[in-house]
């Protein structure tokens, strides 16, 4: 996906619902990372919304420099996010945390420092797969 902040949550979930035709989740708090989060689906492609969330929220900043809003980050899934950190790491790309922390989803995610990834924030996102028949 594709993750966008958004100075006003509501009119961006309004734009993407009315004008697109999207599917428009319900916003869900992750104060452990300072975003409120709304997830938004099209037959193609997917957006996360992202609005501060708290005083010290990341997103903030970024606000502050793009009142309008923007892209901030792109997430890639993997199917072990361990075994992605650790082939980053090799190649000298530095991660902007030592674990990964659950994120949207319930999933574990790690973002790579946009300095080592030609000035985009990239995040790493553990690949959901459902359980097999036999499980």
């Amino acid at each position: 996906h594709v993750a966008i902040a958004v100075p006003n949550l509501q009119n961006a979930s309004k734009f993407y619902k009315e004008v697109l035709g999207a599917q428009v989740s319900e916003p869900q708090d992750l104060p452990e990372h300072g975003v409120t989060t709304v997830f938004v689906s099209l037959s193609n492609t997917k957006f996360e919304l992202l609005h501060p969330l708290g005083e010290k929220s990341p997103i903030s900043g970024f606000l502050s420099k793009n009142t309008s809003g923007g892209i901030h980050h792109v997430c890639l899934e993997v199917k072990d996010i361990y075994a992605s950190i650790k082939e980053v790491k090799d190649k000298k790309i530095r991660t902007l945390s030592e674990e990964p922390k659950i994120g949207a989803h319930g999933k574990p995610v790690v973002f790579l420092h946009p300095k080592d990834c030609g000035g985009v924030l990239i995040e790493l996102c553990l690949l959901y797969t459902s359980p097999s028949p036999r499980d």
